[in-house]
């Protein structure tokens, strides 16, 4: 077989494939109302919502295959909650599960597959196929007139003046063309930041120092892993015994070794390869052996995943390289090119070994040998992924932080610090792949958490997605969080939920006339509520519904107006808090709320003896918040 091409390499004379696009020399000098870079589940996100909402959108993306990483093996929501979260990341996940029934049928594996399974696993929570993922992304592309897609093309240049990005400059992957477009709003849809960097703005590679935002996970820090893979979901305690709407996890962080510093660096987790497999022989072929090969780098490997999570396919999650990534976010495209090499090379390297090397028991090397790379996937690349998984790179330094903080319980509160200006809701656990190959004293890898118990649904700020110093530049996916808190932020259905609601703030700025910083945020939000954009999250809400509460819901969810995750919509508001809310709704008119001080004045009304009155007289909780939203402007 012809030797693997590494994942960039192979955009030299590759037909793009996919969604339709202009050349470069049509779009020259032309100016759109929006420029996103890179075409990343978010990217896709803010581009399709924004020419919908009437933008003209030019894509753009370094490699001929747009959808990031669902397009690059990731094979699997990543996601702990199973329910509507914002319409385009409903759409899409829809579209993938209708072509596993409309292919398979209503009875088929493939199809239930595609579907949450059960709650009491973690890992079910909807697997697809990358081809399938590249398709529907594609047809959700193709079907905005008013999107202009270039590809194989990377952001090389921006002109900047003053507060303002004029234009940037785009170059051919491994070509000779360029092009210059200008642009009233910009967008950074990238994994690696790269637009915000060009546009020279503020921003962090690596770990925070524990003291700088008070983050107990923050900097070196080596903790040991809590639960077992083939236990029973367990963590959160209050999902798995049903207070929190939220799919149960197998494993948490546990206790933490004296011996972690919290000292910040310029480590980022570990990158790899999410190579796809098949146990299908129809369509399985073997790898040969990588350039470069040295056996003694697998030593004491010994096995592969059985690949049976959806159509005989899985994504496999190893070949993991802590350290060898350091130099990749703020590397030239040479330099990523020579580590998405050896990475690709090191999972392929792990492949061979496994299933050819004679220190692995023949019955294992067999067993081995039956897994290998589908045929039907990446059929232009020798069948790996176009893209390693870029798991941190760039962070915005922006107008506010997320921290760890933000993810978790708030003190006196049954949910994490409430945001006045939020536009997303996270659930993810905070996480990190382990950043260095140090292992602690007693315990744990470097860097490595999974925050499953502590972590609770956090809002996301739009002041994360600007930057202080360019008020024309959005930033939906490198946006500014810290270390810890980017590990609640780095999934793709919340970079979708994220990047929606940035798509609104464009067309809104467009509207207006305005730039994205200067908008009026909480028009914003009340937009984002009422189109099913999830701002707050709620265990009984299903953001879907046109029942006018959900809305408002959503809405006072931001501003203070709950100290839990619990509208109980139809309960009878008690007396005490209705006096709360009262309060609050006036200084939100007079612009004088402190969203956090409300919730916890809500607590503390809510934890009183006075009883609610169950009169008919009495409004419910859903019928007070849709009378204060229909009395905003």
């Amino acid at each position: 077989m012809t030797r693997f091409l590494t994942a960039i390499g192979v955009l030299l004379g590759t037909a793009a494939a996919g969604a339709a696009q202009q050349p470069a020399e049509a779009i020259a000098g032309r100016r759109f109302d929006l420029i996103v870079i890179e075409a990343t589940p978010g990217g896709v996100a803010m581009a399709v919502r924004a020419a919908r909402e009437g933008l003209d959108v030019l894509l753009t993306n370094h490699t001929p295959h747009l959808g990031g990483m669902p397009t690059n093996g990731l094979g699997v929501w990543d996601t702990l909650y199973d329910g509507p979260r914002s319409s385009l990341f409903d759409e899409l996940r829809a579209g993938i599960v209708d072509h596993y029934r409309r292919t398979y049928g209503d009875d088929s594996p493939e199809f239930r597959a595609a579907l949450p399974g059960a709650r009491r696993l973690s890992s079910p929570r909807g697997f697809f196929e990358p081809h399938v993922a590249e398709q529907a992304i594609d047809r959700m592309v193709a079907a905005e007139p008013k999107i202009t897609v270039l590809k194989p093309y990377y952001v090389a240049e921006v002109e900047r003046h003053g507060r303002l990005l004029r234009s940037v400059t785009l170059r051919e992957y491994h070509g000779s063309g360029s092009v210059r477009v200008a642009a009233d709003m910009f967008a950074d849809g990238s994994y690696e930041g790269d637009l915000l960097a060009a546009a020279r703005v503020p921003y962090r590679v690596g770990r925070e120092a524990r003291q700088e935002f008070d983050e107990p996970h923050a900097g070196v820090v080596f903790a040991e892993d809590a639960g077992q893979e083939n236990d029973q979901a367990k963590f959160p305690r209050d999902a798995a015994e049903g207070r929190l709407n939220l799919r149960p996890f197998r494993i948490t962080t546990g206790s933490i070794d004296p011996a972690s510093t919290g000292a910040g660096d310029t480590a980022i987790q570990a990158f790899n390869f999410r190579i796809c497999l098949t146990s299908d022989p129809a369509r399985r072929i073997l790898p040969a052996e990588p350039a470069g090969y040295r056996r003694e780098d697998f030593l004491g490997k010994r096995k592969l995943p059985p690949a049976e999570s959806i159509h005989h396919t899985c994504s496999w999650n190893e070949a993991k390289l802590p350290g060898a990534n350091h130099a990749y976010a703020d590397g030239d495209w040479p330099t990523r090119e020579a580590i998405t090499r050896r990475h690709l090379d090191y999972a392929l390297g792990w492949m061979y070994f496994v299933q050819n090397d004679q220190s692995v028991p023949e019955a294992l090397r067999e067993k081995n040998r039956r897994v290998g790379l589908p045929t039907d996937e990446f059929t232009d690349n020798d069948h790996v992924p176009y893209e390693m998984y870029v798991r941190e790179a760039r962070r915005l330094v922006g107008r506010s932080v997320f921290t760890e903080h933000d993810g978790l319980l708030a003190p006196s509160l049954g949910r994490a610090p409430v945001h006045a200006d939020s536009i997303a809701a996270t659930e993810w656990p905070m996480d990190s792949h382990e950043c260095t190959t140090r292992h602690g004293p007693s315990i744990g890898r470097d860097g490595k958490v999974l925050l499953t118990e502590e972590t609770r649904p956090g809002q996301v700020s739009y002041r994360c997605l600007l930057s202080p110093e360019v008020d024309n530049l959005l930033v939906p996916v490198c946006l500014s969080t810290t270390h810890i808190g980017w590990g609640t932020i780095r999934l793709e259905p919340t970079w979708m939920n994220i990047a929606e609601s940035a798509g609104y703030a464009a067309a809104l700025a467009r509207r207006r006339g305005q730039t994205p910083a200067a908008i009026d945020v909480d028009e914003l939000q009340r937009t984002l509520a009422r189109r099913h954009v999830m701002i707050s999250f709620f265990n009984d809400i299903d953001v879907a519904s046109d029942a006018p509460w959900v809305a408002a819901a959503e809405y006072f969810g931001a501003k203070g107006f709950f100290a839990d995750y619990n509208v109980r919509a139809d309960e009878p508001l008690k007396p005490a808090t209705a006096k709360v809310w009262a309060s609050g709704f006036e200084q939100l008119r007079a612009g004088k709320l402190d969203a956090n001080a409300l919730a916890r004045m809500v607590a503390e009304a809510e934890g009183s003896d006075t009883p609610a009155d169950s009169s008919p007289t009495r409004e419910t909780r859903g019928a007070v918040l849709q009378r204060m939203f229909s009395q905003l402007p």
